[in-house]
């Protein structure tokens, strides 16, 4: 049986979070959308005035009434030279420069505030991300900027703090945010960085109420988000709602094997053994089943179910492919489903090739019961020779092997062979009594001939 359970193992949690790198990407979009304007800042905020948030509840602090403000020729200028030094990557003067400005800001908050924020910038195109984080959060203190700058300036905090795993801080900042943002500017990604913040926390529940608002407010939820949600349930062990979120995944995106056979492992655990019969089934007719386990697996689930030739079939296309390995193991299987199944001719060739590799006599037993059936007794002979030949059998298998061999040599007409395997087959208490038998209805016959 190769019937998983239990949760998914640790490594696929992280798997299944959003990957460092893509809050790397989306910061530095972020970053770089907001470079110019941040550096020329005087110029886009004159160009674009922002009106004071309304309706924030009280309970998320004092509302913020910031009106539009510009900087003078003077700074613009010297914001701009500063700008081609950081467009040819002249990071290190960049950086020289705006610290010579923010020490002669004197007290013009707004003015600091900008320095801040551009230093932010080119101490995170340096590496410097501690840096950067310490400017960003400078900026934000001040609270002089306008409304967008200033909650965007909230958001990628509480990412470079949950880039740095400081997940209590990136969650105590980006509650803040979410706190004091505009709805309207509360978008599905917010949501999937709360939620791994969560996951990294290990408070699943929380992880999964904050991917479903995700997946709630935006028109084409992305699959890693369902992988998250997945993943949390997992570890809650919400195994129910789990199916419900792979059966969603399933009709989504179809072509993914994975989630076909998670939607059945789960279905099985649950004790729905026909939903996981019929969803590994559909996964195999889909031709997605290509690795040896999932065939296993299937095979499994066709004899759990009482449907040995599927059971057979399966494993033994899956042999015959290529995907699954051609040992004695495997190919015993399909012969017990193939007997099981009543098709003898084919449990008799999955024998054959089963004994083939066999160290062991054991297999070649096994083919001679069902030759006796058959009634090929020189086939059947030759099968319990090679089983004696191959030897590893056990008492009882090698009283067996002379009670048959008896039965072999008798229909073949060879009295004496046949009564010297009875003869041995007698010395042994599982098979003392038929021969005993035997011997008496070999008596008989004798008589008969002769009479």
């Amino acid at each position: 049986m190769l019937l998983w359970s239990g949760a998914p193992p640790r490594s696929l949690i992280s798997r299944w979070t959003i990957p460092e790198m893509m809050l790397r990407a989306e910061s530095l979009n972020r970053f770089t959308s907001l470079l110019l304007p941040g550096l020329l800042l005087g110029l886009f905020l004159v160009l674009a005035p922002i009106e004071p948030v309304l309706g924030q509840p009280d309970s998320c602090g004092v509302q913020r009434d910031v009106g539009t403000r510009a900087l003078d020729e003077r700074v613009w200028k010297q914001l701009n030279v500063i700008y081609e030094k950081v467009s040819a990557q002249q990071y290190d003067e960049a950086y020289e420069d705006l610290r010579k400005m923010l020490g002669k800001a004197g007290r013009e908050p707004y003015l600091q505030a900008i320095l801040n924020q551009a230093l932010a910038q080119v101490e995170w195109s340096r590496g410097n991300y501690q840096a950067s984080l310490g400017f960003f959060e400078q900026a934000v203190e001040l609270n002089t900027l306008p409304d967008q700058a200033h909650f965007t300036l909230m958001y990628q905090i509480a990412q470079l703090y949950f880039m740095q795993d400081r997940y209590d801080e990136a969650l105590e900042k980006l509650d803040l945010w979410f706190c004091e943002s505009p709805a309207e500017e509360i978008t599905s990604a917010a949501y999937v960085l709360q939620a791994s913040i969560y996951i990294q926390k290990e408070d699943y529940a929380g992880a999964v109420r904050a991917i479903d608002q995700a997946i709630s407010v935006d028109d084409d939820p992305k699959e890693p988000w369902y992988q998250l949600k997945l993943a949390a349930q997992y570890e809650l062990e919400q195994f129910p709602q789990a199916t419900a979120t792979l059966e969603i995944m399933v009709s989504k995106w179809p072509g993914n094997k994975t989630y076909w056979t998670q939607l059945s492992q789960i279905y099985f655990r649950l004790q729905k053994v026909d939903q996981a019969l019929a969803v590994q089934a559909l996964a195999y007719r889909n031709g997605l089943l290509d690795k040896q386990t999932d065939l296993l697996y299937l095979s499994s689930l066709y004899s759990n179910s009482d449907v040995p030739f599927k059971a057979a079939a399966v494993l033994q296309n899956g042999i015959e492919a290529g995907i699954v390995e051609s040992n004695t193991y495997h190919w015993t299987i399909v012969a017990e489903s193939w007997y099981a199944a009543e098709e003898l001719e084919r449990s008799l060739l999955a024998y054959e090739q089963a004994g083939t590799a066999a160290s062991d006599g054991v297999i070649d037993l096994r083919r001679s019961f069902i030759l006796v059936d058959l009634e090929r007794w020189p086939a059947a002979l030759e099968s319990l020779d090679l089983a004696l030949q191959k030897g590893g059998l056990d008492e009882r298998k090698t009283a067996e092997v002379y009670l048959l061999r008896g039965m072999a040599q008798f229909n073949l007409g060879n009295f004496d062979s046949a009564s010297a395997d009875w003869g041995r087959a007698s010395r042994y208490e599982k098979t003392r009594e038929a021969a005993r038998q035997w011997m008496i209805h070999l008596q008989e016959e004798r008589r008969r001939r002769t009479s």
